[in-house]
C-alpha cells in the first residue's frame, strides 16, 4: 500500500483495529495496533526533538526487525489520550550500548511497543515511527535525519537514502 500523492494532507490508511488517529498542524497521533493505547505528540519543535534509524542489538530484538525507526519527542509535550493504564513497563540496562537504564512501555493488550524512556537524558520518550496514524508523517516530518549503528546492520539492507550515517550512537538533538 504506498502512501498518498499529496504529502501535504493526512493519509491515515485502516491498520490494526483504531480507526480514530488524526494528524493536524502540530500535532498528531500514535496508536498500539488493537486501539487500547493512543498517544498524541508534536509534529515540530519544540516537542520533537529528532528521527532517527537504529540498527543496535537491543532495537533489533525488541522489535524483532532488523532495525527500528524512532523519533524523540519531549516529555512535556507527550499525552496519553487513552490506554495509560494499559502500558506495561519493562526495563534494563545490561545491553544497552550506553550503559544507561531503558524503559520499554508496551501494550499489555496487543505487545505494541508505543516508546523507551532512557534514564540519561531524561525529559525525553523515544516513539516508533511505525504506531503513527497519518502513514504521510512517516516521509515527512518524521523522515529520519540520522541512521546509527550502522557497524552492526544487516549486510543485506542498505543504508537510508538522504540519512547522515553513524557507525555507532549518533548525537541526537
Amino acid at each position: 500500500m504506498a502512501a498518498a500523492a499529496d504529502k501535504s494532507k493526512p493519509y491515515i490508511p485502516l491498520a490494526g483495529s483504531a480507526s480514530d488517529g488524526w494528524s493536524k498542524e502540530g500535532e498528531a497521533t500514535a496508536t498500539c495496533f488493537c486501539g487500547a493505547v493512543q498517544l498524541a505528540f508534536p509534529t515540530q519543535s519544540p516537542g520533537l526533538i529528532d528521527s532517527f534509524l537504529c540498527n543496535c542489538s537491543d532495537c533489533r530484538k525488541i522489535t524483532a526487525s532488523m532495525f527500528a525507526s524512532n523519533f524523540v519527542v519531549a516529555d512535556t509535550h507527550l499525552k496519553h489520550l487513552r490506554g495509560q493504564d494499559n502500558l506495561k513497563a519493562f526495563s534494563q540496562s545490561r545491553t544497552v550500548a550506553s550503559g544507561n537504564t531503558m524503559t520499554n512501555y508496551f501494550c499489555s493488550t496487543c505487545g505494541t511497543l508505543m516508546y523507551r524512556v532512557s534514564s540519561n537524558p531524561p525529559g525525553r520518550s523515544i516513539l516508533r515511527i511505525g504506531t503513527i496514524d497519518d502513514f504521510n508523517l512517516h516521509e515527512t516530518k518524521l523522515k529520519p535525519r540520522v541512521e546509527q549503528f550502522i557497524k552492526d546492520r544487516v549486510g543485506w539492507l542498505s543504508g537510508a537514502e538522504g540519512v547522515k550515517q553513524v557507525e555507532g550512537p549518533a548525537d541526537l538533538k
